[in-house]
């Protein structure tokens, strides 16, 4: 392998669609990363256990236990990998449940395989942070340490996902300055037009519930969301 494709970690993809299945494996190959395939919900659930893969990119409708029950038992555990829906419905409550189990991202079929690559480099890049020795950030009762990746809330730990992470330390990066939805997509998520500002919402409100009473995250109406200054 090239500096370039040079190994990237394991994927777990719990897919059972064998045309779909072998795309990603194909793809996600050439890119460098090894390829974990499972084709039901047991299998995967128990691969994710066993494996310890970097990220789980997991269909929703599959066989025995689906994509969602394997991602809330993963986060009931304390297992915090990074997980990737893939789902052949576009319907908001579905992304939405889906979001609140702690997913990190969500594709709808049909799906670009470079897409997806490209949607689980960068789930890796949050969860990795930053390159550099940052200072820890602090607003009101809630402190954000990047080298570490940690957050507390008036001295408690708090356990948020890679990409809620970066949602909140993108945000306590410019305390008071009011961020809109789209500038968060762009910011966090890096695909602004893939995604809906639904999405957005979604993982303030989880953020926000994670923090509890030190939560620090304001709402502007017709705006978007700021940190208290």
């Amino acid at each position: 392998m090239t500096a370039e494709t040079s190994y990237r970690g394991l994927v777990l993809v719990v897919e059972d669609e064998p045309a779909i299945a072998d795309l990603v494996r194909l793809y996600l190959t050439r890119d460098g990363f090894g390829v974990q395939m499972e084709r039901d919900g047991e299998a995967g659930l128990s691969a994710a256990r066993r494996l310890r893969p970097v990220v789980c990119v997991l269909d929703i409708a599959l066989p025995g236990l689906p994509g969602t029950e394997i991602c809330r038992r993963l986060r009931e555990a304390g297992d915090w990998t990074p997980v990737i829906f893939l789902t052949a419905r576009d319907d908001e409550v579905d992304r939405i449940v889906g979001l609140e189990l702690g997913a990190d991202d969500y594709v709808t079929k049909p799906f670009s395989p470079r897409e997806l690559v490209a949607r689980v480099r960068a789930v890796l890049r949050r969860a990795a942070g930053p390159d550099g020795a940052e200072q820890p950030r602090v607003v009101g009762a809630v402190t954000l340490d990047p080298a570490r990746r940690t957050v507390t809330a008036a001295g408690a730990p708090v356990q948020l996902t890679s990409t809620e992470f970066d949602l909140l330390a993108h945000l306590m990066a410019r305390p008071g300055r009011v961020f809109s939805r789209e500038e968060l997509l762009a910011g966090v998520w890096g695909y602004a037009a893939h995604a809906g500002t639904r999405t957005v919402d979604v993982h303030v409100a989880q953020v926000r519930a994670k923090l509890g009473p030190a939560s620090v995250i304001r709402t502007h109406r017709g705006v978007g969301y700021a940190v208290d200054a």
